[in-house]
């Protein structure tokens, strides 16, 4: 190769050395290209954290804002800015609301209203009134939307005496007002706890009937259910088979099969005391016109018998009482 073509050669190579190390102190102080996420235009609108049912009583966690895009944006929709979430909490869904819809305006019924208490029932629910007090409603700490069982004492009259008896023969009843009052009252963000003298609970026809009777029997009290008790009667009653979700059921069906069987009031099942449980100087049973056994009352139990040896006397062994001559 001759010296020309060497020359070429090593200028081009200078040349483009130069250009990569000028390319890079170029490029770098420059950062990397940062992919931004594009943000949704739009007001925010008033949607559902979870699926909200007919009859679903509204609170806190059920409803919140999100941003939405401004085309598809209703008039009947609660825009932040113009609702407030505040009022709209103890409203009932009237129209069935899925997780993720936005609400909308008449989809709820809102406490006063006519037709309230008719939207918070379920499908074939009925909702009935029985009187209460201090003693036998918690002290007032049942709200609109707890559970609770239900507790008939009654006193029966015999030949024998009298038998007191308490017996829980209705349990997981939702509870839908407090006298007057569908929603918890606030002040300075604390809930008011007040006594109230009758309560209205959700019931099947056939519960209803029961609770009629119960009023004339003896006295009603209720039972405040705790929040996981539900569950785990639900888990109970799967593993039993009592509960059961189609093989080709969707996410959706079987979580609406579950929220009916998780809220369905039971009449089954009942639990009783009567007073021999609780003293042993009251009757435990009583005659009854079908004839039954007759009434018996507890006694103090017998003394425990003395301390005995066994005698052995040739081939016959006997117990003698110590102390017996």
């Amino acid at each position: 190769m001759d010296r020309k073509k060497l020359a070429l050669l090593l200028g081009a190579l200078i040349i483009a050395i130069g250009t990569a190390l000028a390319a890079r102190s170029m490029f770098a102080g420059t950062p990397a290209p940062v992919a931004e996420a594009a943000v949704a235009q739009g007001p925010r609108v008033l949607v559902a954290q979870r699926g909200l049912p007919v009859g679903t009583i509204i609170t806190a966690d059920a409803i919140s804002f999100q941003q939405w895009p401004e085309e598809l944006v209703q008039d009947a929709y609660f825009l932040d800015g113009e609702s407030d979430i505040a009022k709209l909490l103890g409203t009932v869904v009237r129209y069935q609301v899925s997780a993720g819809e936005p609400v909308t305006q008449g989809s709820l019924v809102s406490p006063g209203d006519r037709g309230f208490l008719a939207a918070a029932l379920g499908p074939g629910m009925r909702a009935v009134t029985v009187p209460v007090s201090a003693k036998t409603g918690v002290a007032g700490f049942v709200f609109p939307g707890d559970r609770v069982d239900i507790v008939l004492t009654q006193s029966i009259s015999g030949e024998s005496g009298e038998l007191k008896a308490s017996e829980t023969f209705l349990r997981n009843m939702r509870v839908l007002a407090t006298d007057q009052s569908t929603t918890q009252e606030k002040v300075e963000g604390k809930t008011v706890v007040r006594a109230f003298r009758t309560v209205t609970l959700e019931v099947t026809p056939k519960i209803a009937e029961k609770v009629a009777v119960a009023q004339t029997i003896g006295t009603l009290s209720l039972s405040l259910r705790s929040i996981a008790d539900n569950q785990a009667e639900l888990d109970r009653a799967i593993a039993a088979g009592d509960i059961k979700v189609p093989d080709n059921a969707t996410p959706e069906e079987e979580e609406k099969l579950l929220a009916q069987a998780i809220s369905r009031p039971v009449d089954t099942g009942t639990t009783f005391v009567t007073g021999g449980d609780v003293s042993r100087f009251q009757n435990r049973s009583m005659a009854n016109p079908n004839g039954a056994k007759a009434a018996t009352v507890a006694t103090p139990p017998p003394p425990p018998a003395p301390p005995t040896v066994r005698v052995t006397r040739g081939k016959n062994t006997v117990a003698v009482p110590v102390g017996r001559n």
